[in-house]
């Protein structure tokens, strides 16, 4: 009787905290929350890449705040922050200054409960998105916080090019190998075989045309980049206008830099009573002239004090354009043509630290070693060996 007792008080035990499980369950879904969606599809999204003729797009993100039945919340302030991936100094990035920093914040009113943006991403990695949310209408639903991950996955020609890399690599190791572990006699006078001597010259030739290479693109790139930039200005509109009775004023920093944000904003107000204008359409981009490539992109409506704020960082060290249209709402009373303002951006590039190119160099010395140690042990085995008797 008391093995039966044992076995009803544990099976008692078990269905009590079963069900306290699944309450805790619900309890957790049946709470606000915030929905991501994204074009392309999460797994599809590519990062950034500077100088390429592929075509490049930003990624539309949408996020949706719900309360526990799954219902939007109307009339909310969503604040959003974007965390780029951590810091890894073995496995860099393209844009090792953006790693571990802030790539945009920013507070939205959502009359809908909908967030929009579109957004480059510009290094591969996990991505964190900071989202809370608050009523704009006092007690109207409890504030609430969440965080997103998106992962941007590298693309798959890198991936490519680092194996015609290495493998070129290995064969100028496998080849220094071989003629390096060649049996050969030395002449008098000489420090090395006259073959060992050809080889350390051409790579030497080999190295000095890399440079020349590189400084030469790098030369060529600022050229383009700079006449670009030059024949773009001429179409970037005034930063301030007065239309229709509304003044609007684009504002914040002139100079950013890479890995940081800049401070960016505009007020709208009656240009005659100085008044702010509220839930004004606006439609902001910031585009990347040299390129002419829409980076961040937003519309949105203006707050109860006539303003719209932001914090971006451009991640590309190039000049960039911020450009905002000011359109009527559909339901207001004000009603005008769109107005657009616009302002340039000079980005301040941050060259990588050097210890990152020295891994990078490591990285590179290591694959030919390799090659070399595999030539020498291959030359090793075809030497006949001396018996010993």
């Amino acid at each position: 009787m008391k093995k039966y007792r044992l076995f009803g008080v544990i099976s008692a035990v078990c269905i009590t905290l079963s069900i306290l499980y699944s309450l805790a369950g619900n309890s957790q879904i049946l709470t606000s929350r915030v929905l991501l969606s994204t074009n392309p599809p999460l797994g599809r999204i590519l990062p950034f890449e500077a100088g390429t003729e592929r075509h490049q797009s930003p990624v539309d993100l949408r996020l949706q705040v719900v309360d526990a039945a799954g219902k939007s919340l109307e009339n909310a302030k969503i604040s959003l922050q974007i965390l780029t991936p951590p810091s890894n100094p073995w496995l860099t990035t393209d844009f090792p200054i953006v790693e571990g920093t802030k790539l945009l914040q920013m507070n939205a009113i959502a009359p809908d409960g909908k967030l929009e943006i579109q957004q480059m991403f510009p290094i591969r990695g996990n991505y964190q998105l900071l989202v809370k949310v608050s009523p704009l209408v006092a007690n109207a639903f409890a504030p609430y916080e969440q965080t997103l991950n998106m992962n941007v996955r590298e693309n798959p020609v890198k991936y490519k090019y680092f194996i015609v890399i290495a493998a070129i690599l290995l064969a100028v190791g496998l080849l220094g190998g071989w003629v390096i572990g060649r049996q050969q006699e030395l002449q008098q006078g000489e420090i090395a075989p006259q073959s060992v001597r050809l080889l350390l010259s051409s790579l030497t030739v080999v190295a000095i045309l890399a440079l020349l290479f590189i400084n030469i693109s790098a030369e060529v790139a600022e050229a383009h980049g700079t006449g670009q930039h030059s024949s773009d200005t001429e179409a970037i509109a005034p930063s301030s206008q007065k239309s229709q009775g509304l003044e609007i004023q684009l504002q914040g920093d002139k100079n950013a830099t890479v890995g940081k944000l800049a401070n960016l904003g505009l007020q709208v107000k009656d240009s005659a009573t100085g008044q702010p204008i509220k839930d004004v359409i606006l439609q902001v981009r910031a585009i990347a002239l040299e390129d002419n490539l829409t980076v961040f992109a937003y519309k949105g409506l203006t707050d109860q004090e006539g303003k719209l704020t932001w914090q971006e960082q451009f991640f590309d060290g190039a000049p960039h354009k911020v450009e905002v249209e000011a359109t009527p709402n559909p339901g207001s009373s004000r009603q005008f043509t769109p107005v657009k303002v616009a302002q340039e951006v000079e980005v301040e590039a941050i060259a990588p630290p050097i210890y990152i190119r020295l891994i990078g160099l490591f990285y590179f010395t290591v694959i030919v070693g390799i090659g070399m140690g595999i030539g020498l042990l291959i030359q090793h085995r075809r030497t006949p060996q001396p018996r010993t008797n």
